[in-house]
C-alpha cells in the first residue's frame, strides 16, 4: 500500500483502555452515553469486546457479556465492532474443542462483531486455524496476530514467517500486538517495513504505552507504511494503556497520512470518559503508570493492573516488586512465552506463588504443569528440563496440536447446564467458566446477581495507598474454656471493595485453642480452622477457594501426592501431602474459602 494513504484508527476505549487502567471494570451503562459520538467519528473500528471483558462481566459486574455486545451493536450502527480472541482458548483460560470454538465465533459474529483479532499466546499458528476458518465462514474479517516480545527466539525473520503463514490461512490483515510496550522505535521501523514487503494485506499496530515509547513507535510505524493504529480516548490512554487518540490525530493532521478524524469531536467524547473514570477510583493503581522497567520485567498493561489488584486482595501488594523481578525468571524457565493471556496469568501466578512461599516452585500450578506437558502448544524456546521433570515426572510431552486431543464437547456442555441456559450464548458462557458461569446463570434466574460496590469519592479506596494496613501488633487477653491467654496479633488487613481480609499470626499462646474457640462461636461462612503445626497438616500458602478434594478420610497417601486443588488469581494449583500416611480428617469441601496457616487436611504419618 502507498504511504500516501490515510492511517486508519481503531479506538480501544471500550475494551483495552479500561482493561489496562481500571482492571476491566467499566460498565455498559457508562459506555452508552458516548456511543452516538463514538459512532460519528469515522473510526476504522471500535474494539468493544473480548479479552478480559467477558470474564469481568460475569465475575464482577454481573452483566451478561452477550447482552453487552448486542447493546453496543445497536448503539454503534455505523462503525465496525472488533473483538480480541485467544485462538483455541477463546475468552477462557484453556483450550476448547473445535466445535466450541466454531460455535463461539459464530455467535460472536451473529451478535454484532465484524472484526476478530485472533492470537495465540505461544504464537503457535496451529492454535489459530480453527478460529480463523470460523471467522471467514461467518463472512467476517479475520485479523491474524503476532504477539510481540523479545527473547533469543523472537526475531524479525520469525515474525515475518508467521505473518506469511497467517496470510496464507486467509487472514485479511496482520496485527502486531505489543501487549507489554516492548517495541522501540527502531524495532518498530524494522518490523513494519519487513511485514509490508512480505505480505499484501494491511498491517495494524497495537502497542501499549507502558514504557513511554508507544506514540513514538506509532509515528515510526506510520512512516514505514503501517495501515492501522490502535489508540484510546485520552481519558483511558497512556500509562499501561495506549497512545491517546487525540494525540495521534493531531500529530498526523496535515501530513500525507492524515487520519481524517475530527479532533473536536473526539475531545467531546474524552470529556464524558474523564468524568466517568472518577466512579472507578477504587480500581486505580500506581502500577499502571508509565515505567520503562517493563523493558526488563515485560509485564503487559492489562496484566499490570490486574496483578496489582489481585495482590492487594491477597494482602501482598507490598511484594509486587519481588513479583516483577521473578516474572522474567519464570518466563525463561518456561521457554520465553510472550506474556499475554493466558500465559501472562500462568507466568504471573506462578511468580506470585514463588514469592509468597519464599521458595521457587514449592507449589506448581496446574496450568504450569499443563503448559510444560504441551497442552498450550509448542514453546518458543526449550523449557528448563529440571522444572519439567519436577512438574510432570515421566508423563509424556505432547507434540501435536493440543485441540486434536479434545473430543467434541458442545453437546456435553448443553446437557450439563440444562435448563439454566436459555440460549446457545448461555451454553457458551458456561463453557468459558463452568463454575463461575453456572453461578452467574443461577443468580440471573433467581434474581440474586449483585455487582461489586463502587465506592463514593473519598471512601476507602484501593488508590489511596498500598491497600495494606500497617502491621502494628495488637495485644489483648482472651478467655478460652476458663483459661486466659495473652494474644499478640501481628497480621495485616487488605482493603477490599466491601469486605476486609485479615490474616493473623498468634504469638506466645496455644494457637489451636484460639482456633477452636473461633470455630465454636464464628458464623459458618466465616468459620476458622485449626492452625497448622503438625508435620501431617496440609495447608495453603495463598488465600483461595477449594476447587476439588481429591482424597477421603481413611485413604493412604504418599508424600507429594495431590490431596486438594485450589484456585487463586484465576489459576488452579494442587496442594500436596507433606508426608506419607493415612488421611485422618478433612476440614474443607468444594467452594470453601481458605487462607494460609489453616489445617485443611490432616494426615497421620
Amino acid at each position: 500500500m502507498s504511504k500516501q494513504k490515510k492511517v486508519l484508527v481503531t479506538d480501544v476505549v471500550l475494551r483495552d483502555g479500561h482493561q489496562s487502567l481500571i482492571a476491566t471494570r467499566l460498565r455498559t451503562e457508562d459506555m452508552l452515553p458516548a456511543c452516538a459520538q463514538l459512532d460519528a467519528v469515522g473510526y476504522w473500528s471500535l474494539e468493544v469486546w473480548g479479552g478480559a471483558t467477558f470474564d469481568a462481566c460475569v465475575r464482577f459486574l454481573k452483566e451478561d457479556p452477550w447482552a453487552r455486545l448486542r447493546t453496543l451493536r445497536k448503539a454503534l450502527p455505523n462503525t465496525q465492532l472488533q473483538m480480541l480472541l485467544r485462538g483455541q482458548n477463546l475468552l477462557g483460560y484453556r483450550h476448547y474443542a473445535d466445535d466450541v470454538v466454531e460455535a463461539f465465533v459464530h455467535k460472536s459474529c451473529e451478535n454484532g462483531i465484524d472484526i476478530i483479532r485472533i492470537f495465540d499466546a505461544m504464537n503457535d499458528i496451529r492454535n489459530m486455524k480453527t478460529a480463523i476458518a470460523a471467522t471467514l465462514a461467518a463472512g467476517k474479517h479475520a485479523q491474524g496476530t503476532l504477539c510481540y516480545t523479545t527473547s533469543p527466539a523472537h526475531t524479525t525473520a520469525a515474525f515475518v514467517e508467521q505473518a506469511r503463514q497467517l496470510e496464507a490461512l486467509g487472514c485479511q490483515s496482520i496485527a502486531i500486538k505489543d501487549m507489554a510496550g516492548l517495541l522501540t522505535p527502531a524495532a518498530t521501523g524494522e518490523l513494519v517495513s519487513a511485514l509490508k514487503k512480505a505480505v499484501k494485506v494491511p498491517v495494524a499496530l497495537h502497542s501499549h504505552s507502558t514504557s513511554g515509547l508507544a506514540a513514538m513507535c506509532q509515528h515510526v510505524a506510520v512512516e514505514a507504511g503501517v495501515d492501522i493504529i490502535d489508540t484510546a480516548i485520552s481519558a483511558f490512554a497512556n500509562g499501561t494503556s495506549h497512545p491517546a487518540t487525540e494525540t495521534m490525530v493531531a500529530a498526523l493532521k496535515g501530513t500525507p497520512r492524515d487520519t481524517g478524524l475530527d479532533l473536536a469531536k473526539i475531545q467531546g467524547i474524552a470529556a464524558h470518559f474523564w468524568e466517568v473514570r472518577k466512579k472507578y477510583h477504587q480500581f486505580e493503581s500506581e502500577y499502571t503508570r508509565e515505567d520503562v522497567g517493563v523493558q526488563v520485567n515485560q509485564v503487559p498493561g492489562g496484566m499490570m493492573s490486574n496483578l496489582a489488584n489481585q495482590l492487594r486482595e491477597q494482602g501482598a501488594l507490598d511484594r509486587i516488586s519481588d513479583v516483577f523481578a521473578e516474572i522474567p525468571r519464570v518466563r525463561a524457565d518456561l521457554g520465553f512465552p510472550p506474556l499475554v493471556t493466558p500465559t501472562s496469568q500462568i507466568v504471573g501466578t506462578q511468580a506470585v506463588m514463588n514469592v509468597i512461599a519464599d521458595e521457587r516452585y514449592k507449589t506448581i500450578t496446574t496450568e504450569v504443569k499443563r503448559y510444560l506437558q504441551g497442552h498450550y502448544g509448542a514453546t518458543p524456546a526449550p523449557v528448563d528440563g529440571e522444572l519439567r521433570a519436577r512438574a510432570i515426572g515421566q508423563e509424556p510431552v505432547i507434540d501435536v496440536r493440543p485441540a486434536d486431543l479434545l473430543a467434541p464437547e458442545i453437546d456435553r456442555l448443553r446437557t450439563e447446564i440444562g435448563d439454566l441456559a436459555k440460549s446457545e450464548e448461555d451454553v457458551l458462557t458456561f463453557a468459558m467458566f463452568p463454575d463461575l458461569g453456572k453461578q452467574f446463570l443461577t443468580g440471573r434466574r433467581d434474581g440474586t446477581l449483585k455487582p461489586e460496590v463502587l465506592l463514593p469519592p473519598g471512601g476507602a479506596s484501593a488508590a489511596t495507598d498500598s491497600g495494606v494496613s500497617a502491621a502494628t501488633p495488637t495485644e489483648f487477653v482472651i478467655d478460652v474454656h476458663g483459661e486466659s491467654y495473652r494474644v499478640a496479633i501481628t497480621g495485616v488487613g487488605a482493603k477490599g471493595i466491601n469486605k476486609r481480609h485479615v490474616y493473623l499470626t498468634l504469638d506466645g499462646m496455644p494457637e489451636e485453642a484460639v482456633f477452636e474457640a473461633l470455630n465454636e462461636y464464628a458464623p459458618e461462612h466465616h468459620k476458622s480452622r485449626k492452625a497448622a503445626h503438625k508435620e501431617g497438616d496440609v495447608t495453603t500458602n495463598m488465600p483461595g477457594n477449594i476447587v476439588a478434594v481429591l482424597v477421603k478420610e481413611g485413604d493412604v497417601v504418599k508424600a507429594g501426592q495431590p490431596v486438594l486443588v485450589t484456585e487463586a488469581m484465576k489459576m488452579e494449583a494442587e496442594i500436596q501431602a507433606p508426608v506419607g500416611g493415612k488421611v485422618s480428617a478433612i476440614h474443607v469441601k468444594k467452594g470453601d474459602r481458605v487462607t494460609p496457616g489453616e489445617v485443611l487436611v490432616e494426615i497421620t504419618p
